[in-house]
């Protein structure tokens, strides 16, 4: 992946992992599975390092990435409904692509 000088904020400088993580989750609106996969770390790696690690770093910024992470909790619903209906959709469409060939005799 090609650095930009967006990406340099979090892999560089002078801040902790937690506040990279956080400030990352705050910009993009990631979730803690994305931030994890940018940062190559676990997922509850992440969820620990932002709620419970960074509210004694940094309580301000903990206080931020908090509200994204409810707004994310409060729209997984969503992104979970949205998925399974394109996988159905998907399926919809791969059967109506088969070719019902006749039997010969």
């Amino acid at each position: 992946m090609k650095n930009t000088s967006k990406d340099l904020i979090y892999t560089f400088g002078e801040f902790s992992r937690e506040e990279r993580i956080a400030y990352y989750i705050i910009e993009t609106g990631a979730t803690v599975r994305v931030a994890a996969k940018k940062f190559g770390i676990s997922k509850s790696t992440v969820h620990k390092d932002v709620s419970v690690r960074l509210r004694t770093i940094n309580k301000q910024l903990y206080n931020e990435v908090s509200k994204v992470l409810a707004r994310n909790k409060a729209e997984r619903h969503i992104r979970g409904g949205e998925a399974t209906k394109r996988k159905y959709e998907r399926m919809r469409m791969k059967s109506s692509e088969k070719i019902i060939m006749p039997k010969l005799i």
